[in-house]
């Protein structure tokens, strides 16, 4: 049996400063990712192949990159290793499988909800789930895998504020009209795409390399998808008509960059602060894209600014250190 796993220490101000700016980046990789994806799914009028073009072929990129990086192979033997050893959980190297469940969401539910309750959902089932895995942390046979850090006020009012804000951005193009229910679907992805940021976390500490942790959550991304388009095209047939645009394959590479910033970031700033930071990316380049290079239907508004604008207040007062407590 190995030694434990080593905690990593805590992060100094420098440094966090520096990973929530990568994260806010990151954001906007997403937002980038989002658009390429979604305008997929309507070109091929089939959210589950769209979902599975978007996986696949970032499993490809990675399969092509892991025959000439070295680390990354020696990453993936640790990480074998340390499962064989049980000195890790099983369940550690599934988080490609809420990746998955969030991207097929995006394709099953914005057609009838709209991207403005989607996100919304999403929002509030990731904040929430990042805030309790943050305050719970993970662990594994009586040794922490990811050390707790304690739900502050400072971070309950930044998450809060963070959903919040989101709802503010999009609340001019809410639909009274809209199926409420299927919300369930949008907001379980939140919830485990929170869950799938920690446990890649965690992968990439085993390995050593972010490399690893991005290959294997696009394998158990990819083999889900898979199934459940297997399963679709039985259920109503197969007859795609692929789009011959270039960029509109280039999901893949975006979720490439995407999970395995996630993989490094996530060891300096927590679940939380991540996710908010994210948010921020997400809705700063959302504006900048409706500004710049507007869609049919889409227009900025002074309430988007508004709410975009609140998400980057909501990740500087939950990245705020708390107040010494004074000796009386």
């Amino acid at each position: 049996m190995t030694s434990p796993l080593p905690i990593p220490s805590a992060t100094t101000p420098g440094r966090l400063a520096v990973a929530l700016a990568a994260a806010f980046g990151t954001g906007v990789v997403v937002a980038t990712q989002s658009r390429i994806n979604g305008e997929l799914g309507l070109r091929l009028d089939d959210g589950f192949l769209a979902a599975f073009i978007s996986f696949g072929s970032g499993l490809v990129i990675l399969a092509v990159v892991g025959l000439f990086w070295r680390p990354g192979r020696r990453g993936i033997e640790r990480v074998a290793v340390a499962l064989r050893e049980r000195s890790i959980p099983w369940w550690i190297v599934l988080g490609g499988a809420g990746g998955a469940f969030f991207v097929l969401g995006q394709g099953l539910t914005i057609g009838s909800l709209g991207v403005a309750l989607f996100t919304i959902a999403v929002v509030c089932g990731q904040t929430v789930s990042s805030l309790l895995l943050d305050h719970w942390g993970l662990s594994h046979r009586g040794s922490p895998l990811m050390p707790a850090t304690p739900a502050t006020p400072r971070r309950v009012v930044g998450a809060a504020l963070a959903v919040v804000a989101v709802g503010i951005a999009v609340s001019d193009r809410l639909r009274p009209d809209a199926p409420y229910l299927v919300l369930v679907i949008p907001l379980v992805a939140g919830l485990v795409v929170g869950w799938q940021q920690a446990v890649n976390g965690q992968v990439r500490r085993v390995s050593g390399s972010a490399f690893t942790a991005t290959l294997g959550n696009f394998v158990v991304g990819t083999v889900v998808l898979g199934l459940a388009l297997l399963a679709h095209i039985v259920v109503t047939g197969w007859n795609p008509e692929f789009p011959t645009q270039w960029w509109l394959y280039l999901g893949g590479l975006a979720g490439c960059i995407f999970i395995g910033a996630q993989a490094i970031i996530v060891r300096h700033t927590g679940v939380l602060l991540m996710g908010l930071a994210l948010l921020a990316g997400q809705v700063t380049a959302s504006i900048a894209f409706d500004l710049l290079l507007p869609v049919s239907g889409s227009g900025l508004h002074l309430v988007t600014i508004v709410g975009g604008a609140l998400v980057v207040v909501a990740v500087v007062v939950a990245a705020l250190p708390a107040r010494p407590v004074r000796a009386s």
